[in-house]
């Protein structure tokens, strides 16, 4: 197979490196080995100038994508002076278009996520994604690797730069995003499987493997040090390092995949040896420690605790319990299950069946930073989180993550909150496509109302915690 469909191209790099957010490491906190900050040295050159992949453009195409971008509307920001200051400076323009970020390496001068790509011959350069599209942030202009993309609009991008090149644009069969900051990476790797035969050869047609699974939102990789599973339902046990190559089916052989595996060993202990950012403001340090009391009286069952005897239970909560949208548990079928178990990924480590219904709950590290909340990213704050009739069923996600769109009150995104009743008419796909539904398919925001008991006061002490994570 020729790595020219969207198949083959777009989705093996955004898949295998959207993985990686889930996987799991070593207990935190613990002294590295001189062979562990070997690995780690290397992880972090292969996350920052490895290419795995083949290209999907030409080399010259992000260029030509700048030059070609339409301007951002002017009522997108907060005054007219810096929709001018954004809008003429192509690079500028074009990274808050499609919500990318640069790059805190060498990078090429592409912004984080894009990078040269070579043929398989090594006779031709050009540009591919990586995991950085989806897994690389910024907050308060500064870039993170590791924070997950809260702007990008993987469609847009991806159909721009293929626009660029007067290609036709492939066709899905399933939502990649329909928002800014939420993407897809379940229903792609189930897609990529249906591709290949359990013996890694390659279909005529592909099979569907019977899952249906949301958009969400991406979470932040330095957490991933407490888990000890993959993925937001747990099923998947931790020491999976070739479930993270799932991604490049539709390009590597059996043989390549094998080949490959070292590698992404020491690519996951750079992973898990970042550190969560601290909280950039002053913090009160009286409300936080009542806000500490509460947290472990009524949070700490599921989150963990923090600090120097820190500890995390590690645990699924059932749907019933959670109450938060039940769709990215149950959109993945026991045949989708079966059929990667039969595979080269499952020979050593399985999916288990036998997991119940629900989320693992997250370890909280670095909170403040990782808005919007919930795993589908439908909570912009969390004073919001902790108090469910308070969230807004529909809302405009701001044009970028610098601090003046951030609330250090409630902690996360300042949003435009829309009623039922409004119906903006924008012109420009920009716009449209920052809007958030809580109505559509796995993006509710109900559940979760554990905070609900709380008072106001208790909430905001809580907040106040949370920061110092």
């Amino acid at each position: 197979m020729r790595p020219n469909t969207i198949v083959s191209v777009w989705i093996p790099s955004w898949l295998l490196f959207s993985a990686l957010i889930f996987h799991p490491v070593a207990t935190m906190g613990t002294e590295k080995s001189d062979e562990d900050q070997a690995a780690i040295a290397r992880g972090k050159y292969i996350l920052e100038h490895g290419s795995f992949l083949s290209p999907a453009w030409k080399g010259e195409t992000w260029e030509k994508l700048k030059s070609n971008s339409k301007p951002i509307p002017p009522d997108a920001f907060q005054n007219e002076t810096l929709a001018a200051s954004v809008n003429n400076d192509p690079e500028l323009r074009s990274r808050i278009r499609f919500g990318l970020h640069p790059a805190p390496f060498p990078n090429n001068n592409l912004p984080m996520g894009l990078r040269p790509a070579w043929t398989r011959d090594g006779r031709m350069k050009g540009l591919q994604i990586d995991c950085l599209l989806c897994h690389g942030g910024s907050i308060g202009g500064k870039s993170y690797v590791g924070l997950g993309n809260s702007t990008l609009d993987m469609v847009s991008f991806l159909n721009s730069m293929t626009r660029a090149e007067n290609r036709t644009l492939p066709i899905l069969t399933f939502n990649l995003n329909s928002t800014r900051g939420t993407v897809n990476a379940g229903q792609l790797s189930i897609v990529l499987f249906g591709l290949r035969y359990p013996d890694l050869t390659f279909r005529t047609v592909p099979i569907n493997l019977g899952a249906n699974l949301p958009e969400q939102d991406v979470p932040a990789w330095w957490n991933i040090a407490r888990k000890s599973t993959i993925y937001l339902d747990g099923r998947t046990p931790g020491e999976s390092s070739r479930s993270i190559m799932q991604f490049y089916l539709p390009e590597l052989t059996e043989d390549q995949f094998s080949a490959y595996e070292p590698a992404f060993k020491d690519l996951l202990t750079y992973i898990r040896s970042i550190k969560a950012p601290k909280y950039p403001f002053e913090i009160d340090p009286t409300k936080a420690a009542e806000g500490k009391n509460i947290f472990e009286q009524n949070c700490s069952k599921c989150h963990g605790t923090y600090g120097e005897n820190s500890s995390y239970p590690d645990q699924v909560v059932d749907l019933a319990i959670i109450g938060t949208d039940p769709e990215r548990a149950k959109g993945v079928s026991d045949k989708s299950i079966d059929y990667y178990n039969s595979t080269w990924f499952g020979q050593v480590h399985k999916v288990d069946k036998t997991v119940p219904l629900g989320y693992q709950a997250p370890p909280l590290d670095g909170v403040w930073a990782t808005a919007p909340y919930l795993h589908n990213g439908s909570v912009p704050t969390l004073y919001d989180l902790l108090k469910s009739d308070q969230r807004p069923a529909r809302f405009i996600r701001p044009t970028t993550t610098d601090f003046e769109n951030y609330d250090q009150q409630k902690v996360g995104w300042k949003v435009k909150r829309l009623t039922p009743t409004d119906q903006p008419k924008y012109q420009d796909s920009f716009q449209t496509r920052s809007i958030f539904n809580a109505s559509k398919f796995g993006l509710s925001n109900q559940g979760h109302t554990f905070g609900d008991k709380l008072t106001d006061d208790q909430r905001h002490n809580v907040i106040e915690y949370l920061k110092s994570l």
